[in-house]
């Protein structure tokens, strides 16, 4: 997201977590105090779903007060919130994709606590736009696209769900429409995710094809076979139909995307 902005010319702070909790009133006013911002766009977030099961507190407080902390500051400074969610907020049972129309039903600790996070935004941020996503992939950090990859290299065993689906999103193209949303000051709900659903297996499957790797086994399995503590939805690809209001055309195709990030992958492993 930085890097998007900076190259389109903005002045962009990004602060890591050793710099900025979010969870802490005090370093969130020092950072707002420090940089005067006009926008915010909230990268921060915990997505290690079986230990917010485990621990439900720290869960709720980087992922709903956290938040809720930042439109309370983004109020006094009158600057405008980017919040990022999740296709979890959905319990799976849909059989088809997910549109802002339909009602949110978290299953696990995780899910609840980002709904809760947009609750927060919603009853203290004048001015937001809530952007749910599902399954990102992308340079840097740790993701499923650069890890399989790895695993494969390194000889180990690689298992893949095929009984969950949703939509793989490559970070770059959620930038981008971020950054397109806040250009046109388009305030509200959206679901932005690539094109077309999957499951695991056809992810991993993908990638290892696309790194010269589709020798590599993988093992089936299923949700209830990995035996992990929190529930996962089973069926959570989403729609936006604000963005088809506005007239946006759909982020491109997954294993397009993904063809791109195989290619930069490899480029920057040597």
């Amino acid at each position: 997201m930085a890097a998007r902005l900076e190259a389109a010319g903005w002045h962009v702070f990004a602060f890591p977590h050793s710099d900025l909790d979010i969870s802490n009133p005090e370093d969130v006013r020092e950072k707002f105090v420090e940089s005067r911002p006009q926008l915010v766009i909230n990268c921060a977030a915990t997505a290690d779903v079986d230990r917010c099961e485990r621990e439900p507190e720290w869960a709720y407080a980087v992922n709903a007060d956290g938040p809720r902390l930042l439109a309370q500051q983004c109020n006094k400074s009158d600057a405008d919130l980017v919040h990022i969610s999740t296709d979890y907020v959905f319990d799976g049972l849909k059989e088809g994709l997910y549109t802002q129309e339909d009602e949110t039903n978290p299953l696990s600790v995780y899910a609840q606590t980002k709904v809760a996070g947009e609750v927060a935004v919603r009853d203290e941020a004048r001015r937001f736009y809530i952007v749910r996503t599902s399954w990102i992939f992308g340079p840097g950090g740790k993701n499923f696209g650069s890890r399989v990859i790895q695993l494969a290299r390194q000889g180990a065993h690689i298992r893949a769900v095929t009984d969950q689906t949703s939509i793989p999103t490559y970070a770059p193209d959620l930038a981008a429409r971020i950054h397109e949303l806040v250009n046109r000051g388009a305030h509200g709900l959206y679901h932005v995710t690539n094109s077309g659903p999957a499951n695991w297996f056809d992810f991993a499957t993908l990638a290892l094809d696309l790194a010269q790797l589709g020798h590599t086994p993988i093992e089936p399995v299923t949700r209830e076979g990995l035996k992990q503590l929190a529930p996962r939805p089973h069926n959570t690809p989403m729609r936006c139909i604000v963005s088809e209001r506005l007239g946006l055309r759909p982020l491109r195709s997954w294993r397009e995307a993904l063809e791109e990030f195989v290619r930069e992958y490899e480029m920057k492993a040597g």
